[in-house]
């Protein structure tokens, strides 16, 4: 394994009239916790898409354990254990904070232990 464990390198996507990203890099060391901050509209949820196979970006490559890979889908995503929760997620209430983000999800290659 390299130095990263995912790299996003010079993302672009266009949309009619509007240039979302405009070859973006971004990149996680293992082990690590990353936030992706920015004002409405920067593109946080565009390179998450592209990330998760919902968009195809434009230009520029994923990376992931040092292997370039194209998400084509959101289920070769989760077969290589890359989640995502959506900002409009609607809570079941009846459940806890940690079974929402849970739910509907199983463990593919990856193991995540939680003590609570």
């Amino acid at each position: 394994m390299g130095e990263y464990i995912l790299e996003m390198r010079q993302i672009t996507k266009e949309f009619p009239g509007v240039k979302a990203l405009d070859n973006v890099t971004f990149k996680v060391r293992p082990g690590t916790v990353h936030a992706l901050m920015g004002e409405n509209g920067a593109g946080k949820s565009t390179l998450m898409k592209c990330l998760f196979g919902i968009y195809k970006p434009d230009q520029g490559d994923v990376v992931i354990d040092g292997e370039v890979v194209e998400m084509t889908d959101s289920r070769k995503a989760l077969g290589m254990g890359i989640s995502m929760i959506h900002q409009e997620l609607y809570p079941v209430l009846q459940r806890n904070v940690m079974e929402n983000l849970w739910l509907g999800r199983f463990p593919t290659k990856k193991l995540v232990l939680l003590h609570l």
